[in-house]
């Protein structure tokens, strides 16, 4: 279940969305499903979002969001280009206005490229070929507290893209 802090997240971004008539995918890593979880315990979700996978391996990446975007070459997981990969295929997969993604190690050790526990990159792509990453290394291998913290970084940068507009 979602902290109260992300659910209240969750409900600005879902006022947000709901005024606007417009919709939201999810794509995640090591937050493990706490970006969808955090949007769907919103009362009237359906109305704006359309959906989210945890694509926590290469092979889930492959099966859920190849094709729909490209990868640049070269590319790999917990990264910046890979985040935007991540926002920009869920977007263009579900057909949405707008998409969030996570990619990073929660912990408690680092990942296979080398990256330490507590770092993640987040993204978010929007209409009119709006994309934006941002990177989160919180310094801790406490895999529960990074997960939140990822997910966190990742819903404030989504209400920041939405309110900016």
């Amino acid at each position: 279940m979602p902290s109260t802090s992300l659910v209240t997240l969750a409900a600005r971004i879902a006022e947000q969305l709901t005024s606007r008539r417009q919709t939201v995918a999810v794509a995640e890593t090591s937050s493990g499903g706490l970006i969808s979880a955090a949007l769907l315990s919103v009362p009237g979700a359906s109305a704006y979002y359309r959906g989210g996978t945890v694509t926590y391996t290469s092979d889930g990446v492959a099966a859920l969001l190849s094709g729909a975007t490209d990868m640049e070459p070269g590319d790999r997981g917990a990264c910046e280009p890979y985040a935007r990969y991540l926002a920009a295929s869920v977007a263009a997969k579900l057909g949405t206005d707008w998409s969030v993604s996570e990619a990073g190690a929660a912990g408690p050790s680092g990942n296979r490229y080398g990256d330490p526990a507590g770092h993640t990159w987040v993204a978010v792509a929007g209409p009119d070929g709006y994309l934006r990453a941002e990177h989160l290394l919180t310094g801790s291998d406490d895999r529960e507290a990074n997960m939140e913290a990822f997910a966190a970084a990742a819903l404030k940068m989504l209400l920041t893209s939405l309110t900016a507009d």
